[in-house]
């Protein structure tokens, strides 16, 4: 007997007690498909004074420093996703910054030429949940006409004290407010949140609830970040003056399992932890050892004999 014999969990076939990214493409697109990030150009209502300035404690340069048209991102990138994995299904990703803060014309223009792009099997677009109003819901929708679209909302915290220490810029109930009406949308739209683990001033019990928070919403997918300090960030200037402590690995590995538990058993897990470039990561060190932590999770799920949604609530 095995771990992947002995895996009482349905959504996989492998050793994952919880559903991978992967396992959801093969079984939707019926072969591996590799993000492609692309940086549209767009800024953020946290950094050009809507909500705030400067963007969250967090941020750096809005996760992206690509260069060049949409379509010379597009290419460079799928060279490389098809050098490491053969014939994939590629999917661009709108990941820098806030990619539906912008005029519903120009979202028109960009998602149509980011749906065209050779290859590409689906459309991922990042933004907030404050950033939805009727008339780009209509254009993601239109979008999701040409091919399957899925709106990536960053929430980071259910804690309302904690989204204002980190300046999020909206409140939990705004979230719901904005993350209820994509779902009443029509068209072919699935919808994925982003919680982050280890923010300044959280307990691991407060990062099990905003996991039971997200669980209750019954997302599409969700992924889990870690929390890096990146040089140039608030956080980073925090962590130097000793203010900010990182999460140490096991206490990461033992709250991400809690998280898997309580989410609903058929959300996708499309991420356990982030990556960060080294010449910009400060901290934790341990952080870079990305498949050592993704072992250590499946080794602490086996050992407690729980899976993806052994402890899943259902709905408010």
């Amino acid at each position: 007997m095995s771990q992947r014999t002995e895996n009482p969990y349905e959504f996989t076939d492998t050793n994952k007690r919880y559903q991978t990214y992967d396992y959801y493409t093969r079984r939707v697109f019926g072969r591996k498909c590799a993000r492609i990030p692309l940086d549209c150009g767009f800024t953020c209502p946290n950094k050009d004074g809507t909500r705030g300035t400067g963007g969250c404690a967090f941020c750096l340069n809005g996760s992206s420093s690509a260069a060049g048209t949409l379509g010379e991102q597009y290419e460079a990138a799928a060279r490389v996703a098809r050098r490491k994995w053969g014939d994939v299904g590629l999917i661009p990703y709108l990941q820098a910054n806030t990619n539906t803060y912008a005029p519903p014309e120009k979202l028109r223009k960009v998602y149509a030429e980011a749906a065209a792009l050779p290859g590409a099997v689906m459309l991922a677009v990042a933004t907030r949940a404050d950033c939805l109003g009727d008339g780009v819901i209509a254009e993601l929708v239109r979008a999701s006409e040409r091919l399957p679209v899925t709106v990536e909302l960053g929430l980071q915290t259910t804690n309302d004290v904690t989204a204002e220490r980190i300046g999020r810029g909206h409140t939990f109930a705004e979230f719901v407010d904005g993350y209820r009406r994509l779902r009443e949308a029509d068209g072919n739209i699935s919808v994925g949140f982003h919680i982050i683990n280890g923010l300044p001033g959280e307990t691991r019990e407060d990062m099990e609830e905003t996991a039971r928070d997200a669980a209750a919403l019954r997302p599409d997918q969700i992924k889990i970040h870690l929390l890096h300090v990146l040089r140039g960030t608030r956080i980073w200037e925090d962590y130097m003056r000793g203010e900010y402590v990182p999460m140490e690995r096991e206490e990461y590995v033992m709250t991400v399992c809690d998280q898997i538990e309580v989410l609903p058993p058929e959300t996708v897990v499309a991420r356990l932890t982030g990556e960060a470039p080294v010449e910009i990561l400060e901290a934790p060190a341990w952080c870079r050892l990305k498949i050592a932590v993704m072992n250590d999770v499946d080794k602490e799920l086996y050992r407690r004999g729980t899976w993806q949604g052994r402890c899943d609530e259902g709905t408010f």
